[in-house]
Order: structure tokens, then C-alpha cells, then sequence
């Protein structure tokens, strides 16, 4: 029996493709040469003798008197799509069989075309549950389980139409910044920095706050609810411990689970010999769940304390940029009335639904997203079915489905609480701008087949969901991520790794960097566009990884074949599975330096030569080029970064002379020095300095300021 060909058909209703096939399908060449049987999943076309080729040798003669002269062609369903296998059993190909072949596929292909579904326009009538539900039916069915899952399945459709919009008129994003002609105010702003944003902006602003400077966090739902969890390593939130964000107890109170391994594991039962690979342990990734809500919660009590105040349900509408000051225009949602604001700078942490990122990128903010969804789960599973001990960081359990490859992450939350993702790499298409409500459909459907229970029987306790942006960078200047007097940061500013792609663990790892740059722009009023682009966490080894991303993606409209994305994804992590531990931890938390890089990839091309057509199929000659861009100036940052890797600590010795004489040249020099540290991959926890010489620095701060703290040291 040998396998002839296995293709994906995008459509949850096998039902009927097996109708089709049994009852409609007809090809010239099995007319002619075949009889069609139906069977319980599919037909059978039986050959005659007759039709074999005489000249095959006694032997396999013998053998095709002994085996059905057939081919057997049948379907199922996982992941709510269909999967079409041909199998002969003869040892012999029949009758023009390549031919039969495509003609099958081709009349699979016209009428079963890939389909793209839009969330349907909603009656301002109808609650959301009426006016989902005869699309939507699971979806509807388990969000009216969950506390507030009306306002939250609002949220997640409010949330796609905004993405949909941005996508869809990419050349007209609508302009919210304006450069404003306005007479000087005669007073001081009452801010230093106004940020849009509630969930990684406070983080960022309660940072801000404690170092004495006067922060407006403004934020559209009603502050401290989050449609995410997000999980972490201790060495990762080590930043804001240092920060003096939290204390190391504060910490200890906000972790829910701790779990003892992660695994990645993908399906690879389609795959080639070369293309299986064992389970990857990463037991120090993302293996700290953190309680959200308690930290978010945390952030504004220390952002508050510190004289800061959070306007919550409010809207952006609008900036106004002047010379000295930006003035913010929202609305009060539940009494939609205006509110304005002022201050000296606007910092964007809207995340990629963010108008301002849009119109600073002219339309194109981000090249790829990962639609996600998912839902924290209170009980209801079975004994057995998962051990908290353990995560799932990535994994998949079937192949290319509707033009996705699907991959899974579970993590243990606090008690019996199970936090589930799923969602997939995607090429931002007008056609195709990624789909959180079918994703939720597919959720809510093939969660059985990933893990074992009855939805019905579970405790829901609240939905995950979002968008999360990658940018296909190829040096740190080519995407704007400042106006004056206005910077973005987090998911605003695509601050993404292809790998654990969330800006939560990238904007953690990065904040020493963005506070120490961006306070030190303003003490000295460095808000112009040029000097606040320099504020950008760019790593040039994570750049160059995008094309590991692209490679998950299946272009909009095109087949290809289901396995595909498996088998390079097991291609990769099976060798990292045979790397040391810790060159796999580094690789998946963005530290991967430029050897480790290059020793894996031509391991990956000499165990895989498939791979580099497979990239160059998916990526196209434009992409390859692009990336070859960005591997040159990975290679050069990480060659300077050898050279030059003591012109950090030099920096900091000349810092007390140089910074108040020529602050724009230290802002530019020390931008710099972040880029040989952590640009390249590898940060450093404090600046090995002598303290005498920090003096003039420490003179105008407080001996409790944490930067102070981390500079003396």
C-alpha cells in the first residue's frame, strides 16, 4: 500500500466532501479506466488487470494478481477542517495515475475554493449573543457561561472590526496625531507623560511614576481587566525587582503557578524520517504564571501612591503635538463627555489595534499578527488528563487547517485554573485579516481533540484573546515608533519575539533599557522625533528570526502541502532538542547569540535540504532578500558588539563629564551602548562603575531612586 497524495480541504463540513466525492465527482480518466465504489468515508476506484502494463516482471505480476487494483480515497475531520488521502494499494502505479491525481485535486480545488468569513454587522438591537449565535454557535454557547461574557465577547468582536478596518484601508489610516500651531499654555503641563494604555503602559507608567515624574495613564476598559494571562521566568521579572518596581515578596504574591517543565512537541505523524523530532524541555520558560489582574492592580496602587492618576473608561480620540507640550482629547465612555489633558510627552501602549501606530507607519505598522485566543479554565477535567506540574509552551496536534497551522499553548494557573491558547502565525492580507471569532469557533470545537474532556463540564472562568504584532525589521531604524513629543512602546511598537511572541515577557526584558533612555530624554527635553527613535528595544538577533515566523504562514489563497509548517517546526526544535539545555532556553527567550544561530541553521539545512525550498516557496525572492538584509546587519551589530564591548562601561565613566555638556550626544552614546548589550541579545543586569564617579549623576536624585541604586552599583 503506498500513500499518493494528502491534501488539506478548507471546510469543517466533511459531510459534504464525502457527499461530493460519492455522489458528483467525476473525471474524465476514471470514466474511462476505473469503476467507482462508495465506502463508509469515501470511494474506491477499482482497475482492471486489463490495464496494467504487461512488460512488469513475473514477480510483480504475481503480486498485483494478489492486491485489489485500486485506489482508495477517503476523508476525515480534525481541527475543523477536512483531510483527503489517496492510498494504492497495488505495488504498481495504475493507469495514469499522476494524471488521475490532478484532476483530482483540481476538482477538489474549485469546489472547495479557501474562504475567508467575516464577523456579520450587528443590529444595535440585538445583544451580542442574539446576533452571534447563528454564526458563532459554540462560541456563543460557552461565552454566556463565563462572568462577564457578554462584555467580553463585545470586547473580542469590537476588538476584530478595529483589526479588520486597519487592514482592510491600509493606505488611509485615520490621523489622530496632529501637529498643533497653538500658542504657547501659560503654565507648566500638568503632566511629564500622559499613556494610552492600561495594560503593559501601566507597567511601564508606575516605573515612570516612582522616579518622581507626574504620570495620566488612560485606559479604554474599566482598569485591571485583561483578556490575556501572561507566564514568565524568574530571571525575566528579575528587571522589575532591580527597578524597584516590586519587591521580591510582592513577586512571591503574585505568582499563581510555578510549573516544573514546559514541553514543545509538534504533530508529526505526516512527516518525513528527517522531519520527527522528540520533545523539547524548556523547564525554565514561561514556567512563573503570573496573576494578571493582581499585578496590573499592584502597578496602580504603586502608580497612584507615587502622585500618578488613571482616568479608566475613556477612549482616545485625539493629539494635538506643540512645541512644548501634546494635548490629549478622550471621552468619559460611560458619560461620554470630553476630557483633555496635557503633558510634556504621549507614550502609545495600545497594543495593535493602536490608531497612532498605524498612521506613523502610513498603514503599515505591522507585517504579520498572531490572532490568539483561549480562555482560563476553573476545573472540570478529568484526573489525569493534565498534571500541573508541567506546561505546554507550543505545541500541535494535526496539521494545516483552513490555511493555519494551529499551535496550542497551556499553562497551570492558581489552583485547579488551566490557562489554554491557541492561535497561529499570519500574513496580514485585506482578504484575510486573521479572524478572532472563527478562531474562538475552532477553540470551542477541537479543544476535546487537543486534551481530553467535555466542554460542557467545564468551569470557564474568563476568555484570553488578542492581537499580537510582528514586524519584519531589518535594522533598527527601518519603522517609526516616534512623533515629537510622542513614543510607543510594547505591542504598539511591534515589540515581538517570533517565538514567545508576547509583548508582556519582550517589554519586561527591555524595560531597564527603554526607562534609563527615556528618562534620561527627559531630564534634558530630548522629545524631538529623531532623539525619542532612538528609544526602541531592537534586538538584531531577534530580527533575524523573522523568516523562522514567515515560514508558519500560509499565503492567503495558495495550498500548500498540510505537513509542511510541522515539519519545520520540527526540524528546528528537534535540534535544539539535542543542543545543551541552556542554548535552548537562551534561544527561545531572545538571547540567542551569532554562533549559536548559525551553528543550528546549517544543522538544519544539512539534516533538512527540503527546507531552503520550502522557505523560498512560502518566503518568495523579495522576502529572501530582505532577510538576507537583516542577517547582514545581525552580523555586523554582533561583530561590533565584539569589538566595541567596552565602550558601555566607558560610556558610564565619561557619563558625570559628558551628559551635562553634551546631553544629546550621551542620549545618542548611550543608545549605542544598549545596542552592544541588549540589541545583540545579551543585557546586563547594572553597569560595573566606579561610585565615585557616579556622584555628579546621583547628585539631583533620590538616594531610594531605583536607577540611582542599579548606577551605584
Amino acid at each position: 500500500m503506498k500513500e499518493l497524495l494528502y491534501i488539506e480541504i478548507p471546510t469543517p463540513n466533511t459531510n459534504a466532501v464525502r457527499e461530493w466525492l460519492q455522489q458528483q465527482l467525476v473525471m474524465p480518466i476514471q470514466t474511462n479506466l476505473a469503476k467507482k465504489y462508495i465506502t463508509p468515508e469515501g470511494i474506491r476506484l477499482a482497475f482492471s488487470q486489463t490495464n496494467f502494463d504487461s512488460s512488469a516482471n513475473s514477480t510483480q505480476q504475481s503480486v498485483n494478481a494478489v492486491l485489489p487494483i485500486e485506489l482508495s480515497i477517503f476523508v476525515w475531520s480534525v481541527q475543523r477542517t477536512t483531510y483527503l488521502k489517496v492510498f494504492r494499494w497495488a505495488t504498481e502505479p495504475v493507469p495514469q495515475e499522476a494524471a488521475l491525481l490532478q484532476q483530482l485535486t483540481q476538482a477538489v480545488r474549485l469546489q472547495f475554493p479557501c474562504h475567508y468569513p467575516a464577523p456579520p454587522a450587528i443590529d444595535p438591537t440585538q445583544s451580542i449573543f442574539e446576533a452571534l449565535a447563528p454564526y458563532y454557535p459554540k462560541t456563543v454557547k460557552y461565552f454566556r457561561t463565563m462572568p462577564n461574557g457578554e462584555a467580553d465577547l463585545t470586547r473580542a468582536y469590537w476588538w476584530e472590526q478595529r483589526w479588520r478596518e486597519g487592514v482592510c484601508n491600509p493606505q488611509q489610516p485615520k490621523q489622530v496625531v496632529f501637529k498643533s500651531e497653538a500658542s504657547l499654555p501659560t503654565k507648566d503641563p500638568d503632566y511629564d507623560l500622559i499613556y494610552i494604555g492600561g495594560a503593559l503602559g501601566v507597567i511601564h507608567a508606575a516605573v515612570m511614576a516612582q522616579l518622581g515624574y507626574r504620570v495620566l495613564l488612560l485606559e479604554r476598559l474599566p482598569f485591571g481587566r485583561m483578556n490575556r494571562e501572561w507566564n514568565i521566568s524568574r530571571a525575566e521579572f528579575q528587571s522589575l525587582i532591580d527597578l524597584g518596581l516590586f519587591t521580591a515578596a510582592e513577586f512571591e504574591n503574585l505568582i499563581a503557578c510555578e510549573y516544573q517543565d514546559g514541553f514543545h512537541k509538534f504533530f508529526d505523524a505526516n512527516n518525513p524520517p528527517q522531519c520527527k523530532a522528540p520533545i523539547l524541555h524548556t523547564p525554565t520558560v514561561l514556567n512563573v504564571a503570573i496573576d494578571a489582574e493582581a499585578l496590573l492592580k499592584l502597578c496602580g496602587e504603586k502608580l497612584r501612591l507615587a502622585g500618578g492618576e488613571i482616568w479608566d473608561a475613556t477612549e482616545f480620540v485625539r493629539a494635538d503635538v506643540g512645541s512644548t507640550h501634546v494635548t490629549v482629547q478622550a471621552t468619559h465612555l460611560p458619560s461620554q463627555t470630553a476630557r483633555q489633558a496635557q503633558a510634556r510627552l504621549l507614550v502609545d501602549a495600545m497594543g495593535t489595534a493602536s490608531p497612532i501606530a498605524w498612521q506613523l507607519n502610513g498603514g503599515r505598522a505591522f507585517d504579520s499578527v498572531c490572532p490568539t485566543v483561549g480562555a482560563v479554565i476553573n476545573g472540570g477535567f478529568e484526573p489525569g488528563v493534565w498534571d500541573a506540574k508541567y506546561g505546554d509552551v507550543l505545541n500541535s496536534h494535526g496539521d494545516i487547517s483552513r490555511g493555519r497551522q494551529l499551535i496550542w499553548e497551556l499553562f497551570p494557573g492558581r489552583d485547579n485554573e488551566l490557562t489554554f491558547y491557541l492561535f497561529h502565525y499570519h500574513q496580514v492580507h485585506p482578504e484575510n485579516p486573521g479572524s478572532l471569532l472563527e478562531m474562538y469557533e475552532d477553540f470551542f470545537t477541537i479543544l476535546p481533540e487537543y486534551r481530553r474532556c467535555d466542554p460542557d463540564k467545564l468551569v470557564w472562568k474568563k476568555p484570553t484573546f488578542g492581537y499580537i504584532p510582528g514586524h519584519f525589521s531589518i535594522k533598527g531604524n527601518d519603522r517609526q515608533v516616534a512623533f515629537d513629543r510622542l513614543i510607543a512602546i510594547g505591542d504598539a511598537a511591534s515589540l515581538q519575539s517570533p517565538l514567545v511572541f508576547t509583548g508582556f515577557g519582550s517589554l519586561v526584558r527591555n524595560l531597564p533599557r527603554l526607562t534609563d533612555l527615556l528618562d534620561t530624554a527627559l531630564r534634558h527635553d530630548l522629545l524631538a522625533a529623531d532623539q525619542l527613535n532612538q528609544i526602541r528595544a531592537f534586538q538584531s538577533n531577534i530580527a533575524v528570526t523573522w523568516l523562522f515566523s514567515k515560514g508558519m504562514m500560509v499565503p492567503t489563497g495558495r495550498f500548500i502541502a498540510p505537513e509542511r509548517v510541522n515539519a519545520m517546526l520540527n526540524t528546528f526544535f528537534g535540534i535544539l532538542a539535542g543542543e545543551d539545555p541552556a542554548v535552548a532556553d537562551r534561544f527561545v527567550k531572545d538571547r540567542a547569540g551569532w554562533l549559536p544561530f548559525n551553528r543550528m541553521a546549517l544543522k538544519a539545512a544539512w539534516q533538512n535540504p527540503s527546507l531552503l525550498l520550502w522557505i523560498w516557496d512560502l518566503a518568495g525572492p523579495k522576502d529572501l532578500l530582505r532577510w538576507v538584509g537583516s542577517y547582514v546587519n545581525f552580523t555586523l551589530s554582533a561583530l561590533i558588539s565584539w569589538l566595541l564591548g567596552w565602550l558601555p562601561d566607558f560610556a558610564r565613566r565619561i557619563q558625570p563629564w559628558l551628559e551635562p555638556r553634551h546631553p544629546k550626544l550621551w542620549l545618542w552614546l548611550l543608545s549605542q551602548s544598549y545596542a552592544l548589550t541588549y540589541g545583540v541579545g545579551q543585557p546586563r543586569s547594572h553597569w560595573q562603575i566606579n561610585p565615585s564617579a557616579a556622584k555628579p549623576l546621583l547628585a539631583n536624585r533620590s538616594q531610594d531612586d531605583p536607577l540611582a541604586k542599579i548606577i551605584a552599583k
